[in-house]
């Protein structure tokens, strides 16, 4: 339903390389880079974006939720993370209070935003 998706990171580089990280194991990669915003996703449509903070003061959380193909994928997703210095918030888990097959890991993005990679079918 969504095209695409965008938020603001205070250290683009930083970010950049954290999601460079954690979105290659979902299968999605840097597409577009103009430097003051970059452009992920599955070529050729980014659509999920990071740009230099240039609005608002103040930090204001937000979640963002990729899609992984299986568990193995989700656990690689949360494995690169920690490579990556993220804060683990949840380690890889059901979540049957979601539904009997939500399988999902979250961490923190170097801009303090909920990060999480989740699989909706069966092991």
């Amino acid at each position: 339903m969504l095209d695409h998706v965008g938020m603001q990171s205070a250290d683009i580089a930083a970010s950049a390389a954290f999601y460079d990280a954690v979105l290659a194991p979902l299968g999605g990669a840097r597409i577009m880079d103009f430097g003051e915003a970059i452009g992920y996703g599955v070529p050729p449509h980014p659509d999920f974006w990071i740009s230099r903070q240039a609005t608002g003061e103040g930090f204001r959380e937000s979640h963002l939720a990729f899609t992984a193909a299986d568990r193995a994928t989700v656990r690689a997703f949360f494995d690169a993370a920690v490579a990556a210095g993220a804060e683990v918030l949840h380690e890889p888990r059901l979540w049957p209070e979601y539904h009997a097959n939500y399988y999902g890991a979250f961490v923190r993005d170097p801009d303090g935003n909920n990060v999480e990679a989740v699989s909706h079918g069966p092991e």
